[in-house]
């Protein structure tokens, strides 16, 4: 099948990316991609239409200068070092939910790693009904379709890989993350993201799951409703500077896949070990709210399926499968 236009400009990109600060000759992309120098130059044209920065001299070619912050395929697939986790991509400007249609596509058939990803959502899906607020071209909202070889009572430790990955990618990109039981990544106790991971199964397999993450990025302090403003951040009001919003969902993308093929090939063992290094949960006296019951107790440990065990006054463990965990911060001595 030929290639079309939009997979031209992908590999100018890929090879002008490669070249990092120095040129790229014209002579030499006509080379790799079999055009006329002038067909290159036309894409090149495209590419600048599309809001690329790429600088050209005579006699010495091309070099990339400025990529605009996007998240479609142009963007996204010359960073892309995974085998199978985003190598479809489902690219939205607006989406209601990229959980709902994650999950829709998976139905109709989509294959492991395809990955819908919107620029913003307009009732994007927190935990327990909540909606995650999702301002346009800030953040990174996805949510990518697994076909895991597991039996439908370990897909629930898929929530504690993602979260993982996550705070590893965060904190390779400067942050100090942490994890909160079960499913949000923190940064100073205020939350950077959140998981929510949903599945279609039979008593004995799992049919696929939809892994949803929604990650602050680039959010400032306006872009967050006034009564979330002291519980939440992004990467960008850590670090003091823009996120490239592209890198970031490649480096997640690949470090979210291995350690998918970590949990497929030797279990939860070692998901479970370092998501004890990566938390903040485990020693606090924490508030536990389930669809049952309120207590309290110190947060102790994970066990071996992604529950936590929550030790009571009593001194009984409770094992708390899914509810609200909330840290009891203990009180200033002399303060109010």
């Amino acid at each position: 099948m030929p290639e079309t236009p939009e997979t031209q400009e992908e590999l100018i990109l890929g090879f002008l990316s490669e070249g990092g600060e120095d040129f790229t000759s014209g002579e030499a992309l006509s080379s790799k991609l079999g055009l006329s120098r002038t067909a290159v130059w036309k894409h090149v044209e495209g590419l600048r239409s599309k809001g690329y920065r790429i600088e050209a001299i005579p006699a010495r070619g091309y070099r990339l200068t400025e990529v605009p912050d996007r998240l479609t395929p142009l963007e996204l697939n010359p960073l892309l070092a995974t085998r199978d986790l985003g190598r479809t991509l489902h690219c939205h400007g607006t989406l209601a939910s990229t959980n709902e249609l994650a999950f829709r596509l998976a139905h109709e058939g989509a294959e492991h790693g395809e990955v819908v990803v919107a620029e913003q959502q307009t009732a994007g899906k927190g935990r327990r009904g909540r909606v995650w607020v999702s301002p346009p071209g800030l953040n990174l909202y996805f949510s990518a379709i697994l076909r895991p070889e597991l039996p439908p009572q370990h897909a629930p430790e898929l929530t504690l890989v993602a979260a993982v990955a996550l705070a590893e990618t965060l904190r390779e990109a400067g942050a100090e993350a942490a994890i909160k039981w079960p499913n949000d990544v923190q940064i100073d106790g205020r939350k950077v993201a959140g998981i929510l991971t949903e599945m279609s199964a039979e008593p004995e397999r799992v049919h696929f799951v939809v892994l949803g993450i929604g990650v602050n990025l680039n959010a400032q302090r306006e872009h967050f409703p006034e009564e979330l403003r002291a519980q939440a951040t992004s990467l960008s009001l850590e670090l003091g500077r823009p996120v490239p919003r592209a890198s970031f969902a490649a480096a997640l993308w690949l470090r979210l896949e291995e350690w998918l093929a970590r949990h497929q090939e030797v279990g939860f063992g070692p998901v479970r070990r370092r998501w004890k290094e990566l938390s903040c949960t485990l020693g606090q006296d924490v508030l536990v709210r389930t669809a049952r019951l309120e207590f309290r107790g110190m947060a102790e440990d994970v066990d071996e399926s992604g529950a936590l065990l929550v030790r009571t006054p009593s001194g009984s463990i409770e094992r708390v499968l899914a509810g609200d965990v909330e840290q009891v911060r203990p009180r200033v001595k002399g303060g109010a």
